[in-house]
Parts: structure tokens; C-alpha cells; sequence
């Protein structure tokens, strides 16, 4: 289907004075080229100027048949025909004929003109390419320059290959003092005369690259575009993908069915061939055999070829039509840059293939999948199309008609990976295309175009209408569906023009389609042809942002071909920004369709109104109900408003607009108040206004824990502290934890982002805080292990709530119970330890400093017990830690905190390399201080050290330790460590009760571990006989026993 809408396309048009009667037009460069009819010149005038004034004219060297202009190389390319011979001619430097230059050179392909020619400084030159066949269309690649011919069954690439002058004149200069020494200093006073410029200049030439042989098509039309080669017969189109690979691979031959011979011997019967569409790689299976032969000179590597699309038409007669009236025309590849894209650097991001019937055309796009973006139906018969950069120009016989593209559609998905999310939004590639208002001309015959100018050609028609219908009866009886030749043009007629008509610039079309789009609005807000209209409205915009932000990136670089620039880089900034700020409008008008729209599409309202750059409240108000409906949200509307309030947003709503709000949602969704309330921009509620809401909403729906808590917050603003409490006592606290995991947005605004995500506490989360800090951390910890909060986010809580020195650490304890992340778990170990250290190094022992610190810090929510009970990282503290570290030495808090980190290093979990460090901060002086520190020497299994120094500072310890510490693989250091250090200490101190107690009990264990011969070499030679001979004893019972 095919919208049509009464808009403008067309701004003005003028008539380009040419003397005699055209026979071929083609345009690019800023140039507009007319070839008289039946004649050898050519006549450039300028599109960009005024008046199309003339630019240069040049002869050719045959009559000239076809005609191309490159962009890149700004050079042209004809086919002529002399002395019944047909040529393949380009034309390079031909703007050189403008100053009168007389001087034109004529050469072969690939033989650069030297000496004089060179000298003489720049001039038009004409290239003869021979060919073995005789050419029947030419392509020019709007990318790279290079050259398509088509033959009747084979297509001839040339590649565009670009020579400096200088270079070129060296190697005369070379090859002339070799050949003749005395023409060496005319040589250099001639070079000497050439211009600086000049010789910058680069020369082009082009190399046969690859032939493709085509043996079951002809050739009518063919287009290249980066490495894409299209061709198109009388019924069909084939396109190929050609790469230059550097490893050779032989293209699989297909298994050609030669029907030449059927067909001849079946000459009276009309076998049409069947309606087909091959896609991406079942192009391949078409029954067109391609192969390649390469004729480069220069080895570069291999060509590989692929089958892209392959399209054929069964032929359609209607109302006596023939087929040569049903034929294909128009074949086109266009490339698409993206505005992040450089031209003259990069392959295009698009390619898009169009071609056309004369009721109907199709426009595919190649990379990324082949797919038919959009067919056309023409109301009447089209005589040839021309796909610009915003639209697709096509004449009739009697009028020149706009259709819009869809090439911006899939430009704008390649160039932003958002679109089509929750932040951007774009009309899809399968949007019905429109028609917009045709123009009227009397017998139009060629169409070109050239940036915003279309070029046509009209003449007059000489055949009467007697004859045209007997011509057209001859043809429909016609059995046979080849192309007639085409009728010599009369050399009398009636009449004869060339228009140039500019379109309108695209924020112009853009402001006109806004307004036919009032129109619908004022009648049908909801109407589908108002979407439609602002879709091609945005599509029209985005395919202006993309030319801009290709034309910023080209500056600088070097130019592809002489065009007129339009302006300086100030004003096309100023053109992006018009364009930019009418795309926000657009995307506001298109949000409030979609608001209001039915529900399949109602989720692109919030795009839209993100890329519109609307602040809620704007948004709000472009959506209140109408009159008669007052009582009637649409549902884009609401789902754009719960993305809003669900995303954090920084801005908060004033009173009025959160009373709104909370008013929209009660009528609309009630369900979803408590989320709304929760919100971060509801901040400013009305809280009596709220609470009555709320207070209905569970009269109607029921009680339940996550409303219970908001109704409680509500009450809290209302500063009700005792129908807050009475609110949270009704239910218990794991209930109250499970709503906050339901509703985390009630203790924290702006988590779930990711780790840099900002947070801070709500009014609830400072409430708890103070009256119910047991609760506010399980609440945190239930959000931690259920992803709704990071750890570091929780951390800026408790900073925001000035309790990092209490609740933070109950949190991290409560989190070494719950986690199970070994991460975690491990970060938290020695965040705990480092508090811990802290805890010992600050605190005082004095008691005055003890009450201070007492006042000033809450108690702990689990104490050293409750953790070594409930937490498997925290260790039963070793017997022989109490004899270092008595409870009535140290205050309660430096206990506690002693207790919790010898338990750590008592637990399985905790590294000693990790605190290694942090313990220097802690003195070995105090008996607490040295606990710790034989802790970790332990734990690093230095025993024979511990045992020192244990026996040094306490050796009333020693035994307990020893029971502890020296069994299994150890017990061997009772009696290599322990025995011979508590011998010698007390040899030295006889009368130290400890220690003797201490060598006793040790002896005690030897004895039991030792054989009788072993115990008595451990005897010292001057030890008394009648001290060591019981447990002597004591050791041969038992070894008897054994």
C-alpha cells in the first residue's frame, strides 16, 4: 500500500538554455552534460549557479550513445558509435576546457602521455579503452571510482589507478636525456615553466582488472558500488559480490543445461520463464553460470565471487501492452554512509539495490542480509526512477512524482546499537512508503538528479496518436518478448526542454509534513495515517543528520571531485542543530501518538519521549485526559511514567506534579502505587493526601507487607512516630524483610545500577537506624544476597546514616554469616580484621577513656559468642588464649574486639598473610597484643619460635598451648623443643615453680609418647636420678603394656 500525501517536494525550476535539441543528459560534479542529438559534443553547465550558465563544451570522437560522470576521478565515460564501429571513450580533466585550452591529448589505456605532453602542463584527455566486445552499458562506482562494462554477455572491470605528474615527468625527463643528450637543458627550461600546481596533479588511468562471462544473460543495464556488481536483462537482475582475496580459489562450476538448441526447435511456441526471488546464499541456486577471468596485469591475489540476489519477472500483459513495455529500468546500487563514517576511507555501511518495473520498483538492501526494504506501485506507467539520498524520483510520461525511501531506517539501526530499546526509538524499515505531490510536464523522457536538483528532459512527441496505437497493437501481437531497437529520433519535432528542478530542503518538507499532520490531529489523534506521516517525517530527518555528519566528516580531507560548496563549517553546525532540535519535536509528536496509541506498540512512547529530551512534566502535561474521556489515560503514557519512576531519575517532582501523579496511577493501576510512592522524584508527596489513598487501596485489595511499610513511611513524614510503630509491629521483622526485598526502593533510592551506581538512605532506612537497627540490617543483607544493592553501595548507606563505625560492622558480620561468594567472603574478612586492629590500637586501656568510649559507641548487634555459635569463619578460641588475655585486664569493647579477631585467626577462612601487615600496628607489650602475634606465628607453623617466646613472657601458658598446638606431626616438638628448652631454662632458675611444674607435666607426655631407651638419652647427663626415675618408670609399664 502506498500512502499519498499533498506535500511540496518542489521549491522552484528553471530551463537550462542549450542550443540545440538533446539527445542525452547526465549529471554529477555540480555539472549537468548535454549531448545534442545525434551529435559529438558535450556541454557542461553548472547546476549550483544561477541560471545554469555554461561551464565548457568539448567534441567527442564519435556520436555519443551513453554516457556516465564518476564522482570519484570527476571524469565521464561514453560509448559512441563512428563508421558503424562502437567505442569505449573517458574523458578526464575535461573543467580544463573552460579556459580555452586547445590542448587535448588522446591516448590507450594504459599508456601515459610523456614528453611534450607533459610539459605543456595540464589538459583534457581522452581514453581510448578497447574492448573485444562490443559495450553495451557503462557503470561508474560512486565509492572507488572504478569502471563497469557491460557487454552482451560479459562484464569488464576496470580499476580507477591514480599517477602523480611529477612522477611522470622524471620519467620523461629520464628517457629524453637517454635518448637525446643535447635536449637536456630545453628539457629543463620547459619543466621549469610548468606550474608548481600542475604537477601535483594526479593522472588518471584504469587497469583491467577481472572479466565476468554471463553466457545465459543479457545485458541491458549495470551498476557497481564498493565490490557490488549488478546487472540487469530484459526480466531480471542479477547482483554478485566480487572481493580481491590473496589465497586463489576456483569458483565451483555450475552445471549449465544449454537450451539453445530446445528453444530453436521450439522457435513458434512463448515459453515465459517463472516469477523468482533468490535471497543472500539461494541466489547461488539460480540458472545463471558466472565465471571469472582475470586480466589484471599485476598479480594481486584472486577474485571470489558470491551470489548476493538474483530476481526474475514473468512478463505482464495488461490492457495490450506489449512486453517491451514491461521491461526492467532504472538499476541503481547506492552506498549509505553512516555520519560517523568517512567517505573517501571506509567501505559504505550500506549498499541498497533498486531497480524497476514500469507499474512497480523494489529497493533491497545488500550488506547485512539481503532484504527487500520497500516496493513501490506506481499509479501509472513510470518510465525511469532515480533513488536520491531522501527520496525516489520518478517520471511518467506527463509528471514527475516523489516516493519516499526507507534507506535512513536501516542506516540509523547500523549506526546506533540503542535503537530499538527502551532509549531510542526509529520507524521501522517495513514502513509503508508514501507518495507526495507530482509535478506536470508534457513528454518527459530521462530523469537525473544531482543533490537537491533533478535534471529532466522533455520532448515533444511526434508520433500522432493513429500511429501510437497501431504501433502499440503491432507490439502486443508480437509473439516474441525481445527488445525492439529503438527508433532514430526524428530530426523534426515540437518542441524541446531541459528543467532543472530544486526539491525543498529537507527541514522545509520536514515543517510542511508537520503541518498536513495537524490535520489528522484535529480530527483523529489516534489515526494511523498521522503515525505514518510523523514516521516519514523522522525518517526524512535522520536521512539529513546522516548527509551533515558526512559532509563534517569529509572536511579536511582531499577533495573526490570539484563540487561547489555550500557553505562554511559554522552554518552547516547551525543546519545539524535546526535538524537536531526538529527531531526532538518530532520525537515528542510521535511519543504522544504512541501514549495514546493501542497497546501492541504502546512500549515506544518512552523512546520517543527520551530522544525528545521532555522533562516528565512537559510529558505529563502533553498527556492529561481529554474531555471526553476524563477519566482515560493511554497506556504508552503509563508505561512511560513507570520507566521513569522505576530509573531513579535525579529530578524530583514538585508537590503538585507527585499528587498528580499518584492520582494518575490510583485510577489507572493501583496495583502499582506502592512502586510509585517508593519512587526517588515522589519525594515531595503530599503524605496525608497519600496515606488516605494507600489507606483505601488496602481496604480494597487487602493487607500486605510491602503497603503496610509504605502506609508506616507516610506516617513517619507526618512525624506520627507511634502509629509508625504501631504500622511495623504488625508484622514480624522476617516478613518486614521480605517486603523490603519486594520493594527495595523503601530503604534505599538508586541502587540496582551497578557498583558506581549513587545511593542514599530514605526517611524508613534513618528511622531504622535509631529504633530498629537489627532489622535495618537484615534488610540490607537480604538486598545484598538478592543483587538488589552492591556491598559498596551499602557501605555509602551506613556512611550516609554516620554509622560506619557500628551498623556498617554488624552489617559486614551479618554478611560473613549469609554470603556465600568466596569473594565476598574473603573481602570482608579483612575488612573486619582491619576494624578490629583498628578497634585494639585506638582504645585505652585507662578507665576514664573506657567510659568515653562507651558513651560514644553502640554496643555490637552479635557479640564474639553469637559468632563463633552462627559463623563457621569464626573459630572456638584456643584454651591457651584465656591465660594471655584474662577478661577483667581491658574494657568491654577492646575485649569484644579482642575476642572476635583472635577468633578470626582461630577460623578456617582468614589468611595471616593478609593481616600480616596490619598487626604491626598492634605492640607485642600487652599480654593481649603478644595473644595475637603468637596467633599468627602459629598459624604460620613457627612453633619452635612460639615456644620461646611463650616461655619468655608467659610460661604458665605453656602447657596449655602445648596440648593445643603440638599434637599429631607436631607431638614430636614436646620432647626436640619443648622438653630441652624448659631443661636448660630451669638449670638456670631452680627455684621457678612454673617452670617445674611445666617440665613435669611435659615429662608426663614424653613419657607415654617414648620407648624406655629413648626416654633416657632425652635425660641430661646432670639431671638428678630421682626426679626423672618415676617417670622412667611410669615409660617401661607402659611400653610392657604395649
Amino acid at each position: 500500500m502506498v500512502h499519498v500525501y499533498n506535500c511540496h517536494p518542489f521549491s522552484s525550476q528553471q530551463i537550462v538554455q542549450v542550443e540545440q535539441e538533446p539527445g542525452l543528459v547526465c549529471c554529477g560534479g555540480g555539472a549537468l552534460f548535454v549531448v545534442a542529438t545525434g551529435g559529438c559534443k558535450v556541454e557542461a553547465y553548472s547546476v549550483e549557479r544561477e541560471g545554469c550558465p555554461l561551464i565548457c563544451r568539448f567534441a567527442t570522437m564519435g556520436t555519443v550513445k551513453s554516457i556516465q560522470h564518476s564522482k570519484i576521478g570527476d571524469y565521464l565515460v561514453t560509448i559512441e558509435e563512428k563508421n558503424s564501429a562502437t567505442y569505449l571513450r573517458a574523458y578526464t580533466n575535461w573543467r580544463y576546457q573552460a579556459e580555452d585550452k586547445a590542448r587535448v591529448g588522446v591516448r590507450l589505456l594504459g599508456h601515459l602521455l610523456r614528453g611534450a605532453s607533459v610539459r605543456g602542463g595540464v589538459q583534457m584527455e581522452i581514453i581510448e579503452i578497447p574492448l573485444s566486445e562490443r559495450p553495451v552499458a557503462v557503470a561508474c562506482c560512486s565509492v572507488t571510482g572504478d569502471l563497469l562494462v557491460g557487454c552482451e554477455n560479459t562484464l569488464v572491470l576496470f580499476t580507477l589507478r591514480r599517477q602523480n605528474q611529477q612522477t611522470l615527468q622524471n620519467q620523461s625527463q629520464q628517457i629524453l636525456q637517454s635518448t637525446w643528450p643535447n635536449t637536456q637543458q630545453s628539457s629543463s627550461q620547459s619543466q621549469g615553466q610548468t606550474s608548481t600546481s600542475n604537477q601535483n596533479v594526479s593522472i588518471l588511468d584504469f587497469e583491467r582488472s577481472v572479466i565476468l562471462h554471463l553466457p545465459k544473460i543479457k545485458a541491458k543495464r549495470v551498476a557497481l558500488c564498493g565490490g557490488y556488481v549488478a546487472v540487469q536483462a530484459e526480466l531480471e537482475v542479477l547482483v554478485l559480490k566480487l572481493d580481491a582475496s590473496s589465497e586463489p580459489k576456483t569458483q565451483e562450476e555450475s552445471s549449465e543445461i544449454t537450451r539453445a538448441d530446445h528453444l530453436e526447435d521450439q522457435a513458434d511456441f512463448l515459453l515465459l520463464p517463472r516469477h523468482q526471488e533468490l535471497l543472500g546464499d539461494r541466489a547461488k541456486d539460480c540458472d545463471i553460470p558466472v565465471s571469472i577471468e582475470k586480466t589484471g596485469l599485476e598479480d594481486r591475489g584472486q577474485y571470489t565471487l558470491s551470489y548476493v540476489l538474483f530476481r526474475r519477472f514473468t512478463p505482464d500483459f495488461f490492457q495490450g501492452c506489449s512486453v517491451e513495455e514491461t521491461q526492467l529500468h532504472s538499476l541503481q546500487l547506492c552506498p549509505l554512509f553512516t555520519s560517523k563514517q568517512s567517505v573517501s576511507q571506509e567501505e559504505p555501511a550500506c549498499v541498497f539495490c533498486f531497480f524497476s518495473l514500469p507499474t512497480a520498483g523494489y529497493l533491497y538492501s545488500l550488506k547485512g542480509g539481503v532484504e527487500l526494504l520497500s516496493a513501490y506501485q506506481y499509479p501509472e506507467k513510470v518510465l525511469e526512477a532515480v533513488l536520491a539520498d531522501h527520496l525516489l524520483h520518478v517520471i511518467t510520461k506527463s509528471a514527475l512524482q516523489c516516493f519516499t525511501v526507507r534507506c535512513a531506517a536501516l542506516a540509523a539501526r547500523i549506526e546506533d546499537p540503542y535503537i530499538d530499546t527502551t532509549m531510542k526509538a526509529c520507524p521501522p524499515c517495513s514502513l509503508e512508503v508514501c507518495a507526495l505531490r507530482m509535478q506536470l510536464f508534457i513528454g518527459l523522457r530521462s530523469v537525473c538528479v544531482h543533490g537537491r536538483h533533478v535534471i529532466l528532459l522533455s520532448t515533444a512527441d511526434t508520433e500522432t496518436p493513429e500511429e501510437s496505437e497501431r504501433a502499440t497493437q503491432r507490439r502486443g501481437l508480437s509473439r516474441k518478448w525481445t527488445i525492439s531497437s529503438p527508433k532514430e529520433t526524428r530530426t523534426v519535432g515540437h518542441g524541446w526542454n531541459i528543467y532543472v528542478v530544486d526539491t525543498v530542503s529537507p527541514l522545509t518538507l520536514y515543517q510542511e509534513m508537520v503541518e498536513y499532520s495537524q490535520k489528522y490531529a484535529e480530527t483523529n489523534p489516534q489515526a494511523q495515517s498521522l503515525r505514518h506521516l510523523l514516521s516519514e517525517a523522522h525518517l526524512l530527518l535522520r536521512a539529513s543528520l546522516l548527509q551533515t555528519g558526512q559532509r563534517q566528516n569529509t572536511e579536511g580531507e582531499p577533495a573526490l571531485s570539484p563540487e561547489t560548496d555550500t557553505g562554511g563549517p559554522s552554518e552547516k553546525q547551525t543546519d545539524r542543530e535546526e535538524l537536531e532540535e526538529a527531531l526532538r519535536q518530532n520525537c515528542a509528536q510521535l511519543g504522544d501518538c504512541f501514549s495514546r496509541g493501542s497497546q501492541k506498540d504502546c512500549h515506544l512512547a518512552l523512546p520517543y519521549y527520551r530522544m525528545s529530551a521532555l522533562s516528565v512534566t512537559e510529558v505529563i502535561a502533553r498527556n492529561r485526559p481529554l474531555p471526553s474521556s476524563p477519566h482515560s489515560y493511554g497506556p504508552g503514557f503509563l508505561f512511560y511514567l513507570k520507566h521513569y519512576l522505576l530509573e531513579e531519575a535525579e529530578q524530583s517532582l514538585s508537590q503538585e506534579e507527585a499528587d498528580e501523579v499518584i492520582d494518575i496511577f490510583s485510577q489507572s493501576e493501583p496495583s502499582q502505587l506502592v512502586s510509585v510512592c517508593a519512587s526517588p522524584p515522589m519525594v515531595n508527596i503530599s503524605p496525608e493526601r497519600t496515606l488516605q489513598i494507600l489507606r483505601r487501596l488496602e481496604d480494597t485489595a487487602g493487607v500486605s507487607v510491602p503497603l503496610t511499610i509504605t502506609m508506616a513511611t507516610m506516617m513517619l513524614l507526618m512525624d506520627d512516630v507511634p502509629q509508625y510503630t504501631q504500622l511495623m509491629e504488625r508484622h514480624a521483622e522476617m516478613l518486614l524483610v521480605y517486603g523490603f526485598i519486594e520493594e527495595p526502593r523503601l530503604l534505599l533510592h538508586g541502587g540496582g545500577g551497578g557498583q558506581h551506581t549513587r545511593v542514599c538512605p530514605t526517611v524508613l532506612t534513618r528511622q531504622l537506624a535509631k529504633s530498629q537497627p537489627g532489622l535495618l540490617v537484615a534488610g540490607m543483607v537480604a538486598l545484598h544476597e538478592n543483587n538488589k544493592i552492591q556491598l559498596e553501595q551499602a557501605d555509602h548507606i551506613f556512611k550516609e546514616l554516620g554509622c560506619e563505625n557500628c551498623l556498617q560492622v554488624d552489617f559486614w558480620e551479618a554478611m560473613l554469616m549469609a554470603s556465600s561468594q568466596d569473594a565476598i567472603i574473603q573481602e570482608l574478612l579483612f575488612r573486619l580484621s582491619s576494624v578490629y586492629i583498628d578497634r585494639l590500637a585506638n582504645t585505652s586501656s585507662n578507665t576514664h577513656s573506657n567510659h568515653l568510649n562507651t558513651r560514644s559507641r553502640r554496643k555490637s548487634l552479635k557479640s564474639a559468642d553469637d559468632l563463633i555459635n552462627s559463623c563457621s569463619h569464626y573459630g572456638a578460641l584456643y584454651p591457651w588464649l584465656t591465660v594471655l588475655s584474662p577478661a577483667h585486664t581491658t574494657s568491654s569493647q577492646h575485649q569484644e574486639a579482642l575476642y572476635k579477631l583472635q577468633s578470626l585467626l582461630c577460623g578456617p577462612s582468614l589468611s595471616v598473610g593478609s593481616v600480616g601487615p596490619l598487626m604491626e600496628r598492634l605492640s607485642e607489650e600487652p599480654l593481649w597484643g603478644f595473644s595475637l602475634h603468637l596467633l599468627c606465628a602459629t598459624r604460620r607453623g613457627q612453633y619452635d619460635r612460639s615456644i620461646e617466646k611463650l616461655l619468655d613472657r608467659c610460661p604458665q601458658a605453656i602447657i596449655a598451648y602445648a596440648n593445643h598446638q603440638l599434637q599429631d606431626k607436631n607431638m614430636v616438638l614436646w620432647w626436640q623443643k619443648l622438653l630441652p628448652e624448659l631443661c636448660n631454662r630451669t638449670r638456670a632458675a631452680a627455684d621457678n615453680g612454673i617452670l617445674l611444674a611445666a617440665l613435669k607435666e611435659t615429662l608426663v607426655v614424653v613419657a607415654m609418647e617414648m620407648s624406655p631407651a629413648e626416654f633416657l638419652e632425652l635425660i641430661p647427663d646432670d639431671g638428678t636420678a630421682s626426679y626423672f626415675l618415676p617417670h622412667l618408670l611410669t615409660c617401661s609399664q607402659k611400653h610392657l603394656l604395649a
